[in-house]
C-alpha cells in the first residue's frame, strides 16, 4: 500500500481551507500544537503542513493564475528520512506515509535541507521537526465514519480539488485519475520518487508558439515552484 494525495491544478481556487483544516486537526492531533508566531501581528506566521503557492503563468492574454498546494510528497526515496542522524524520520512499510518521530528529533534541521519541496517546518518552540502525517491518526480511526477517514485537507476542499487513497491499486481514484488525467510528480528528475502527483491546468485557449510561451502550463508551474523554493 502506497498512500497519498492527487491535487487538481485545474480546480483548485486557492482558498486556502485546506490548510486551515489541516492546521486545526493536527494542532489537537499526533504532532500538535502547531505554534503560532504573532498570529494578531502585522506580520503574522507559524508553522504549517500545508502551504498554497500561488503562480501566474504565461502572459496577457494567454495567462493562467494556478494554486499550488504543497505538502510532504511522502516519497519512496526520502532523502529526508536518509539523512536524519537520530532515526527521527521514518518511513512507514505498511502504507509508505513518512512521520517524525519528536521524541528522537533534536531539531537539527538536516531533513529540512533536505527536502526539495520545503514541506519541513522547525517549530521554534517545541524545537522539533514537524511535517504533514497525512492525517494518519484520522485515517484509521475506526471510531469515524468509512467516508471519514480521509485527510482533513480533502474532507474540507470546497472545490473538491483533494483526492486520497492508494497509488499501488490501480483501480482507486487517486491512480485513475494520475492514470486519465496524465497527472504528474513534481521535480521527478531528483529521483526522490514523490507519491503524491498534481492533475495539470485544462488548457483553454490556445498557447502561443513563440520558444517561452509554448511551454506546457505544467513545466511553467514547475519553474515558479523552483524559483520560489530557491529564495
Amino acid at each position: 500500500m502506497r498512500l497519498g494525495l492527487v491535487i487538481d491544478l485545474d480546480t483548485c481556487v486557492g482558498c486556502h481551507a485546506c490548510a486551515v483544516a489541516c492546521k486545526q486537526w493536527n494542532t489537537s492531533g499526533t504532532t500538535g500544537p502547531l505554534t503560532d508566531l504573532a498570529p494578531y501581528g502585522a506580520e503574522p506566521s507559524g508553522v504549517w503542513f500545508n502551504r498554497i503557492r500561488n503562480f501566474e503563468v504565461g502572459d496577457y492574454p494567454h495567462n493562467k493564475t494556478v494554486n499550488m498546494p504543497m505538502s510532504c510528497m511522502h516519497c519512496e526515496d526520502a532523502d529526508c528520512v536518509t539523512v536524519c542522524p537520530t532515526g527521527a524520520s521514518y518511513k512507514r512499510k505498511e502504507d509508505g506515509i513518512v512521520l517524525v518521530d519528536q521524541d528522537k528529533c533534536m531539531g537539527c534541521n538536516l531533513c529540512a535541507w533536505a527536502c526539495p519541496y520545503g514541506a519541513r517546518e522547525l517549530d521554534p518552540t517545541d524545537g522539533v521537526m514537524k511535517k504533514c502525517t497525512l492525517c494518519v491518526d484520522r485515517i484509521y480511526d475506526e471510531n469515524l465514519a468509512p467516508e471519514d477517514r480521509q485527510p482533513a485537507c480533502v474532507i474540507t476542499c470546497p472545490a473538491h480539488a483533494r483526492f486520497f487513497g492508494d497509488f499501488d491499486d490501480p483501480d482507486s481514484e487517486v491512480s485513475r485519475l494520475t492514470r486519465e488525467r496524465a497527472g504528474q510528480k513534481l521535480m521527478p528528475e531528483l529521483g526522490y520518487k514523490p507519491t503524491n502527483a498534481y492533475l495539470p491546468p485544462r488548457v483553454s485557449r490556445p498557447i502561443p508558439t513563440d520558444d517561452v510561451r509554448s511551454k506546457s502550463l505544467i513545466d511553467n508551474v514547475k519553474d515558479w515552484v523552483n524559483q520560489a523554493i530557491a529564495r
